[in-house]
């Protein structure tokens, strides 16, 4: 397969057809370039500004959305495209390359934060993780209007989920929360949005339909997770016009358990008063009061100590816990999320 290293500037995201990037963003440690994998898929049908983006890998340690990206730029055919689909496997190669969160070998900024004023413009933000946050500014908004961003939760344990924010338009508030329901998920969760530089954050006060996932943990590859980040994908591909063909629901949005919750205001996160070892004894995806113990930290510097019991903060379902057993003072252990009515 022919896959030509290009500067952003190149890249072809409007003629029609199929085309297999690599996107150069300049190395600052050796005499280089890091190389974003990108495949576009364009057809008869391409409107301008309107389009599907998938991202795999904004934190180099979560791997279902990569797998899953690398399988559909397999399936998908461009005789079935209708308008036009993008695929980045790994948008962020220095943190993947090292297995980490954020792009510790080199800037050691966390993508997922990067998405600032003056990112990749300024020479304060001139580091390689703010200049893939300029090449999606650049290169790709201006040719798409759904997001699909695949996380997986990395070193925190979820029951998994896709994930998006409440946005002011009712209208775009619905097709993000009905776009989100296609990938079948148990849960569908809606977070808070206070954290500055997020990617979803920025699509969506672009108008974008922005979606979100965790679909697994513990840096491996689950299969439940690859199967719901595919069916995700391909579902707000189809749905929203940019690929042909039919699909069907699947799983919890099929059989009608799956589940809106929201982890929002501060009571929903549980927090850990000093560090040792965490023990669970609820499982992600459970449902509990207020005040249940869902897990223990063991505190071994003070032996004789009775296990500090971790409870939930709301009534609801535990959505997320620590999955390494050794956590620190002030770390989230435990998030329980308040359970919603969908939308009409």
């Amino acid at each position: 397969m022919d896959r030509p290293i290009v500067k952003p500037q190149q890249l072809d995201l409007e003629t029609r057809g199929r085309r297999d990037y690599w996107v150069a963003l300049e190395h600052d440690s050796i005499w280089g370039d890091h190389l974003v994998p990108l495949t576009v898929f364009v057809g008869p049908r391409a409107r301008p500004g309107r389009g599907l983006v998938a991202f795999g890998s904004n934190h180099g340690n979560e791997y279902e959305g990569p797998v899953v990206l690398h399988r559909l730029q397999r399936e998908i055919d461009v005789a079935d495209v209708e308008g036009r689909v993008i695929l980045v496997p790994v948008l962020n190669p220095p943190a993947f390359r090292a297995g980490t969160r954020e792009s510790r070998a080199d800037d050691g900024v966390n993508l997922n934060r990067a998405f600032i004023e003056g990112a990749g413009r300024t020479p304060a933000l001139a580091g390689i993780t703010h200049r893939i946050a300029a090449f999606v500014r650049e290169a790709i908004w201006p040719h798409v209007h759904v997001v699909i961003d695949l996380h997986s939760g990395g070193g925190t344990r979820f029951a998994q989920v896709a994930s998006f924010h409440e946005v002011e338009d009712p209208a775009q508030a619905r097709d993000i929360e009905e776009t989100a329901r296609w990938f079948g998920t148990p849960l569908v969760m809606s977070y808070q949005n206070e954290t500055p530089g997020l990617l979803p954050s920025e699509a969506e006060r672009l108008g974008k339909v922005t979606v979100g996932t965790e679909l697994g943990w513990g840096e491996a590859v689950q299969a439940n997770g690859v199967r719901w980040g595919r069916q995700g994908v391909l579902a707000a591909a189809i749905r929203h016009g940019q690929l042909g063909g039919r699909i069907e629901k699947i799983d919890h949005h099929r059989d009608g358990t799956q589940r809106k919750v929201a982890m929002v205001d501060r009571a929903c996160f549980s927090v850990a008063p000093f560090g040792g070892l965490y023990e669970e004894a609820i499982a992600c995806g459970s449902a509990v009061k207020a005040g249940d113990v869902v897990g223990w930290i063991h505190d071994f510097e003070r032996i004789d100590m009775e296990p500090w019991p971790v409870r939930a903060g709301v009534d609801g379902i535990v959505i997320a816990q620590a999955w390494a057993a050794r956590v620190t003072q002030g770390q989230h252990v435990v998030v329980t999320g308040r359970v919603l009515p969908w939308r009409s």
